[in-house]
Parts: C-alpha cells; sequence; structure tokens
C-alpha cells in the first residue's frame, strides 16, 4: 500500500483486522491500476518518465490528478492544457506556462502557430501584458525549436557526406 493511502486508512481510523483477505486485494488492484494509469497519464501530457513516484505529494499528484482527474475521458488532454494555460496565464504563474508550451510543442499537440493564435485570443480577454509574457515564451521556444531544427539538418548533412 502506498504512503498516501496508508496514511488516509490511518486517518480515517480504518483497521485492516475486520477486512476480508479478497477485499483487500480489490482495494490494492484497483490502487496499482490508478497508479499506473496516473504514470502512464503523465507520460503522454509531458512526454517523460515520471520514475519512481515517493511520498504523499507525487503519491497523489499521479494517482489522483494525472490518474483519475486527467485520465477520465470526459476531455481531451488538448483540451485540459488549453483550460490550464488560460489559467496559468491568468493567475500569473508563467514558469508552469513555459513548462506547458514546450510539452505541447514536443509531443505535437500545439505548434508554433496555434500558440501565437493563443496569444492574440489571450490578449483580448486577459490583456496586453499577460498576452506579451505569454508572446516572449511563445517565441523563445520557437527560436529553440529552429536552432534545434538547424542543428539536426547539420548533423544529417554531415551523415550524408563522403569522406
Amino acid at each position: 500500500m502506498g504512503e498516501a493511502a496508508e496514511s488516509a486508512r490511518r486517518s480515517s481510523g480504518g483497521d485492516d483486522s475486520g477486512v476480508a483477505e479478497p477485499e483487500r486485494a480489490g482495494v490494492e488492484d484497483a490502487a496499482r491500476a490508478r497508479r499506473e494509469r496516473g504514470i502512464a497519464m503523465m507520460k503522454q501530457v509531458y512526454g517523460w518518465d515520471i520514475g519512481d513516484v515517493h511520498g504523499d505529494f507525487v503519491e497523489v499528484t499521479v494517482d489522483h490528478l494525472f490518474g483519475e482527474i486527467w485520465a477520465n475521458g470526459e476531455m481531451s488532454v488538448r483540451e485540459r492544457r488549453l483550460l490550464l494555460i488560460g489559467f496559468l496565464l491568468g493567475s500569473g504563474q508563467d514558469d508552469v506556462v513555459g513548462l506547458q508550451l514546450d510539452c505541447a510543442t514536443q509531443i505535437g499537440e500545439l505548434s508554433i502557430d496555434e500558440l501565437r493564435e493563443l496569444v492574440l485570443f489571450i490578449a483580448h480577454y486577459g490583456g496586453w501584458p499577460i498576452a506579451a509574457r505569454m508572446n516572449a515564451k511563445v517565441e523563445e521556444l520557437a527560436a529553440r525549436q529552429r536552432h534545434a531544427d538547424r542543428a539536426s539538418e547539420n548533423t544529417d548533412a554531415a551523415d550524408g557526406e563522403d569522406p
């Protein structure tokens, strides 16, 4: 049983002595499935593996936020990300916006042109200062992508040359 689940059991006054073995196994199977779903969803959202999941905060993030909320199928990852970007911008969490923009473009969920369109939309509903901060992040991301593309082209060209 994970630390978060064990903590929840203790805080609820739960006692394993009255729980039948098959019921306990079912609860553990459900928790394991939620953990696996959360890890898979985090990889889908961010494009990388989270690795080991330790500590209550990380367990709740993986198991609940990603294993239940992001994975519930009511909205697509793209829809959730667009909402999240808007919320993060509106609440001034610019550092986290950069992570969302990077991940969205890395996994092919949003293009630079779509992000530029989002900047224009945000400018009208969220204000020019917020949109200007996002625009700076989008253009920085676009420049990094252009640089990576040129480096890749140079590597490909060098690989194709005869010695």
